[in-house]
């Protein structure tokens, strides 16, 4: 059943545009005619892979695992140096880590990433502009690398951080392998001592601002006890004779406001000398604390779960000869598909892809199928366009049909007449026999001629 679709007063038969037909005997027989030349082009590209394993140079990659740690060289939060960020609260890099909160690995990973970590690994391992793709010149050459520039060429250096974890993989190819061992190596050397020292700079910090504290409250104590007056609060206790004669007597009464006065007094500055002495043991605390981060300065979270090894010869990471067949079989069979449609479209010859989708092969069946099209069309007029002689068997077949005509198949008025007064056109032709180009010219002619049944009878 046909649909239609009305689209601006116009109409599409979507059946029509759907239509889809793909003639798979058609191509299979194609592609069987063509088989010396699938096998060579196949072999040839495939045996090419194969060469390449052993003729491209070798490239070596080493990588090495780093963690990192919750904290130094301890456990125990009181020791643990990265607290020192955010004393008495919550949220340092350590705790970060140990939520594995992203933000904080792709900050490490861009510590590593930074000039201070890889321009000492440029340095180190003498990594230098040279010419561009090793025969034309470069304004840079003989320059050391940028630190942006080694980062970005290519898949030569990598930094990947497994997920869910704080393990970050460290991988570098090249074709030599001391290079890329000494390159990975050096990259964990500097990244450990670029934190050793943001340690030690942020503890020696640390510590000389607490000593300066220190000081100033020892000081400011010292002072406070050289000028401590007033009476003791054992001293009011013995005033009980003078109160009971403060109610007969003013003098009395005046000595025991100035005995009151002295111990409110007394009070206060030892209130005081308190406050100044805790304060002065809290930054002592601190102090001692400092001196022992001051001490783990030299450690680092960072914990080398797999070390970088170095590589023999054998030991290269490309080119695989197992990726290399792969890569062989499906490259020959691309190439062997192109060049039979290449073949397929120069040959001089008459092949399967260029027939039409009407095709009566050359088979065991071939006259039963044909005796049941032309029964079938029985009421058509039918032209036989001949580039090649009908064989006798079906000769002796077509001799019981009346509305069938015979035409030689060339470019010729004869044809064009007969065609015109016909219903059905079949084209008498022979696989890798009949001349493509006038199969081609025929085939466009009778189309111009409006002639749309037109059929294909191999012989």
């Amino acid at each position: 059943m046909q649909q239609y679709v009305n689209n601006n007063n116009m109409f599409y038969n979507i059946e029509e545009d759907m239509d889809l037909t793909v003639n798979l005997k058609k191509i299979l027989l194609s592609s069987f005619k063509r088989i010396n030349i699938i096998i060579p082009t196949f072999l040839i590209v495939l045996v090419i892979f194969i060469c390449f394993t052993f003729i491209l140079p070798k490239k070596y990659t080493v990588s090495a695992d780093i963690y990192l740690k919750n904290s130094n060289s301890t456990n125990l939060s009181e020791f643990n140096p990265y607290l020192i960020e955010n004393f008495g609260g919550s949220g340092g890099l350590a705790e970060q880590l140990g939520t594995g909160t992203s933000s904080a690995l792709t900050n490490e990973l861009e510590i590593i990433k930074s000039p201070l970590v890889l321009d000492k690994v440029i340095r180190e391992n003498n990594i230098k502009y040279g010419k561009r793709f090793g025969i034309f010149p470069n304004k840079k050459e003989g320059e050391y690398l940028s630190a942006v520039a080694f980062v970005g060429k290519g898949k030569i250096l990598s930094f990947k951080n497994k997920k869910g974890t704080n393990i970050i993989t460290i991988e570098y190819t090249s074709k030599k392998p001391e290079l890329a061992y000494n390159i990975v190596s050096s990259i964990i050397t500097n990244y450990i001592d670029l934190h050793k020292g943001l340690n030690s700079e942020k503890s020696k910090s640390d510590k000389e601002l607490l000593e300066k504290e220190y000081k100033q409250a020892k000081a400011q104590l010292d002072e406070r006890m050289k000028t401590v007056s007033g009476l003791p609060s054992t001293a009011i206790a013995g005033s009980g004779n003078i109160s009971a004669m403060s109610a007969f007597s003013k003098s009395a009464q005046r000595a025991m406001s100035n005995i009151q006065g002295q111990y409110v007094a007394g009070e206060k500055s030892q209130l005081a000398v308190k406050e100044d002495a805790e304060k002065v043991a809290q930054l002592a605390r601190k102090l001692e604390w400092a001196k022992l981060v001051d001490e783990m300065s030299d450690s680092s979270k960072v914990l080398i779960l797999k070390e970088p090894q170095q590589l023999r010869d054998f030991e290269y990471s490309s080119p695989k000869l197992l990726i290399n067949i792969i890569l062989g079989i499906v490259f020959g069979i691309l190439a062997s598909l192109i060049a039979v449609i290449y073949k397929e479209l120069t040959d001089k010859k008459l092949t399967y892809s260029m027939l039409g989708d009407d095709i009566l092969y050359k088979d065991k069946d071939t006259i039963i199928n044909l005796k049941s099209d032309l029964l079938a069309n029985a009421d058509k007029r039918i032209t036989f366009a001949l580039f090649e002689n009908i064989p006798d068997e079906i000769q002796d077949t077509l001799k019981n049909f009346k509305n069938i005509t015979f035409v030689k198949a060339d470019i010729s008025n004869d044809l064009i007449e007969k065609a015109k007064n016909s219903d059905i056109v079949y084209l008498i032709s022979t696989i890798n026999k009949t001349d493509s180009k006038l199969y081609k010219q025929i085939i466009k002619m009778l189309k111009k001629i409006n002639i749309k049944t037109i059929k294909d009878l191999l012989v």
